[in-house]
């Protein structure tokens, strides 16, 4: 893998762990002002796409070393 393709990858994480904290506050204030549980539900489950998508970048860049 080239450095502009790990620079890239670099990027789009950062990218993604910051929309994971967002939804993560939003989530907490949806919470707190008792909203929609179906809403709320929807929004854990974009978080968990995001989360599945960071682990998934995470391992393009890190080897896996057997040993």
């Amino acid at each position: 893998m080239s450095d502009q393709e790990q620079a890239d990858i670099r990027l789009e994480i950062s990218r993604l762990k910051q929309e994971h904290a967002d939804f993560d506050a939003a989530i907490n204030a949806m919470i707190a002002m008792a909203c929609d549980p179906l809403q709320i539900q929807r929004m854990k489950k974009k978080k968990l796409f995001l989360k599945d998508r960071l682990m998934a970048l995470e391992d393009k860049i890190i080897p896996d070393i057997i040993a």
